[in-house]
Order: C-alpha cells, then structure tokens, then sequence
C-alpha cells in the first residue's frame, strides 16, 4: 500500500490531504502537525478551518485512510512520499527582511526527514516557496541521507479558499516539476499516478523543478496584479463620473482579457498574494533585475494606496473625523466563505480608522472574537507563523467592540463598512438598520455588493468603490 504522509495540518495540507484520501481509497494518508490543539480540532466535529465541504469529506475517511496525528517521525519514516506543507512567513529581520521567505519551518522539515527516514522517499514541495528552495532542501536530503536515495517534486497548490474543496476536486491544472533525469521521471510518474485517480491526464502538467516553483509565485503575481489594476481604475472612475462595474464588463468582453478578477473592491488579501510578490520581488532584486523588482512593487503599492484611500473617503466624508463615532464593520474575513483573515484588508482599513480614534463594532460570521482581537494588535507577517509561536495578545482593544450579529454591530453607528462580500449582507433589512442609526447615516461598501440607488432612497449617503460619487461626496477630498 502506498502510503503518504503530510507535515502541517493547515489551510493547504488537511484539505488537500482530505481529497486524496477520498479520491484514492487504496492509500493511507496521514497529516501530521507537532500542534496538539490543531490536530485535536481535525480529529473532533469542530475542524480548525471552516471551508464548505470540507467537513462531509473528512467524515468519510477519518479513521479509515485519513488520520491526523502529532507522530511526526513515524508518519514520515513509514511515508513512501512525504508532502511538506509548513509556513514560509515573510522575513522579519535579518537579510531579506520585509520581502524574503523565512525557510526556517521548511529546512526542520528537511532536517527531520533525513534524520528519521529508513527508505527512499518521494519528498514534495506543497508550500509556496522561492524559486531553488527544492535544490537547497535537496542539498540539506543529500549530505544527511546516509545512503537512503532522496527526489524532490515541486507540487504547488492553487487553492482558492471557499472553493478549495472544489478546486481539488475539479483542478484547471496539477502541476509536478521534478529533476529531468530517470530517477526525477520515475518519481514525477509516482505524483501523477496519484493525481491520475482523479484528475485527468491532460490536466496533470510535468516541468522540471524551477519552471513549477516560478509558476505559483507567476499565477499568483499576475492575479493580484488584475485586482490592483481595476481598482487603480476604480480611482479614476471616481474621480470622472465613470462607473467601474460597467467598465470591468466591458473590458471582460475582451476574449484576449476575459471577466475574471475584475471586480473592485477595498484591496486584496489571504495568505498568498502580498508573501509571493514580495519574494518575487525580492528573487528578481538577488537576480539584479531591479526593473523588474519595481514594477510588481507597485502591485502592493496600490494595493495598500486602495485601503488607505477607503479609510481616507470615511474620514472625509464624516466631517473629517471619526473620532469617538461607532463605525460597524461589516466582514472581517479577507473573503467570503471563509474564515481565514490573514493580509484582510480589514486589519488595515480598522487599524486606520482605529488611528483617528473611531470606535469599532465588528461582525463576521465565520471570525471569532479572539482571532479578530488577535489580528488587530499583531505585527505585520507575524500571522504566518504557527500559531503557537504568533505572540499572544496580551488584552482586548478597548477601542472594538464584536458583534453576535449585523444588526447589533450597526445599532447606533454612523456610519457601515462592508469590508468582506459575505451574501448574508446582501439580503439585510437596511431599513431597519437605518432606522437604529446615527443620522446622516453613511455606507461604504468596499465590495460593491449592495444596490447603491436602493439605499439612497432609504436615505443613506452611500460610497461605493470606482462609482460616481454620491453629491455629499462629491466636494470632498479622495485622499484626506
């Protein structure tokens, strides 16, 4: 029996370990975490993450050919291929710093393979890693292998998270990049033969081990590259009377640019896009390539420009301060059917409203109160470590308040922002809610998910992204 084992029980690892299991009931898959409390929650009815449909399948094979356990090194020696899906955080210090990968998680990863391992193993890049990672962990294989024959696969995943169940059923693509030499093709054909149960094989793409590790920091850098592009648009729609909706559907018409990730919004968040452009740019800096480095900085630029100038229109809109005003935030996760809040332009948006001393009423219906208090006083990239090195938080912020739902986060306030495009927010009673609210009762929507004409006839004075202005709006400054 083929086993396969996989080091971290994250966002990445148990799901994708889930399907497999599912998908290939012939081989036993373990994900193994040195984290008690999340292997618990994997092995318990409330799973760490939420994800829809990821719950139905682990129930079908935990405990049959899926098992999570804290073992590690027993998992890993009896694994014919090992899976390494540990954090790769942006350096905080050090060479590198604010833009480098911190391979410390991935070289103990390394380490421990060689030290416990009694038989040859496939070992596989999961984690978005820098391009040549593969031949330094191959390195680290080699000069403690003591005879035992190591390959290295880069495999990386392109979940989106709230479909990521059905990406991995349903892949546009699985890429595997090996060594080009028959031991490197042997082991690529062991990787596809998995992938085969399922996905079919011209969907299954093989490269050698540098164009596969490029490629998931390319994907990701060209799609965060699209969202800051239409929300640089959204500036300029605002600033001519243009509409950016009816703009995006235009441009989408183009079959040579297509619908895809063109909707405006407050910026861009989750785990991978900022890391990976960051390490883009820092390899192409090491590569002397500064041009090159310069022009996906600016992806992050207007990244961050878009925040600040969601945060800067609140200000200015509301008499040029918020100080002491309750502000609802509606949405706290970075998008929606998902709970996962790291990079959220929420941290962002709350923290510069928190600056000019507003106070907070946040509701998510996937965050819990301790990660939205948590994630509003850590540093920056701290999120990315694992969760029992994240510094704790040493109390709650006196400033935010966490609401059980919308109503009660909006009750009182003047003004809400729609922050993350949950659909529950597109069905509320904004009657009702108006009605509890400090007058004149303002909307931001940072996801343009609500009809503007519709809550102006309610009797709001509404800003939503990259449309023409509301006339309270229009002799305000963009940028305070």
């Amino acid at each position: 029996m083929v086993k396969i084992c996989c080091i971290g029980a994250g966002y990445v690892g148990g799901p994708t370990m889930a399907v497999i299991a599912l998908k290939c009931p012939s081989i036993e898959v373990a994900v193994v975490d040195i984290s008690v409390p999340r292997i618990n929650a994997w092995n318990s009815d409330q799973l760490p993450i939420y994800e829809p449909g990821l719950e139905e399948v682990v129930k079908q094979c935990r405990g049959k050919n899926l098992f999570f356990s804290t073992d590690v090194e027993k998992h890993v020696r009896e694994a014919n291929i090992v899976f390494v899906s540990v954090n790769t955080p942006t350096k905080t210090q050090g060479l590198g710093a604010g833009k480098a990968a911190d391979l410390t998680y991935w070289e103990s990863a390394a380490r421990m393979i060689a030290d416990v391992s009694k038989s040859d193993k496939i070992v596989v890049e999961k984690s978005t890693v820098p391009v040549k990672t593969a031949e330094a962990i191959e390195k680290i294989l080699m000069h403690n292998s003591r005879g035992i024959n190591f390959q290295i696969l880069s495999n990386p995943e392109f979940l989106a998270e709230g479909t990521a169940i059905n990406d991995l059923f349903k892949p546009d693509r699985v890429l595997i990049g090996g060594r080009e030499t028959p031991e490197g093709m042997k082991a690529i054909k062991a990787l596809k033969d998995v992938y085969a149960h399922w996905v079919p094989e011209d969907r299954i793409l093989c490269t050698n081990l540098w164009s596969a590790e490029v490629s998931k920091l390319a994907a990701n850098a060209f799609l965060a590259q699209r969202i800051s592009s239409v929300n640089a648009m959204s500036a300029l729609c605002e600033a001519t009377g243009a509409d950016v909706s009816q703009v995006s559907h235009a441009i989408g018409f183009d079959s040579r640019i297509g619908p895809k990730f063109l909707n405006a919004s407050v910026g861009f968040g989750g785990s991978c896009f900022q890391k990976d452009i960051l390490n883009l740019v820092y390899i192409c800096e090491c590569n002397g390539l500064p041009e090159v480095a310069n022009y996906w900085k600016q992806v992050i630029k207007v990244n961050d420009y878009q925040k600040t100038r969601f945060v800067n229109r609140v200000v200015s809109s509301m008499f040029n301060t918020v100080s002491g005003k309750k502000i609802a935030i509606l949405g706290f996760a970075f998008k929606k059917d998902t709970g996962d809040t790291r990079e959220t332009p929420a941290i962002d948006v709350c923290k510069g409203l928190m600056g000019d001393k507003a106070r907070l009423s946040i509701y998510d219906p996937q965050v819990p109160e301790e990660h939205i208090q948590r994630d509003l006083q850590m540093n920056k990239f701290d999120w990315d470590h694992p969760i029992h090195l994240q510094p704790t938080s040493p109390s709650t912020i006196n400033q935010v308040i966490v609401a059980s739902d919308a109503y009660e986060a909006t009750k009182d306030s003047h003004g809400v922002c729609i922050l993350t495009e949950w659909d529950e927010f597109k069905n509320l009673d904004y009657q009702k809610i108006y009605n509890n609210m400090q007058k004149p009762a303002f909307v931001f929507d940072g996801r343009n998910i609500l009809d503007v004409e519709k809550l102006r006839k309610i009797g709001f004075i509404v800003y939503s992204i990259g449309k023409p202005l509301d006339k309270w709006l229009k002799d305000m400054p963009a940028v305070a």
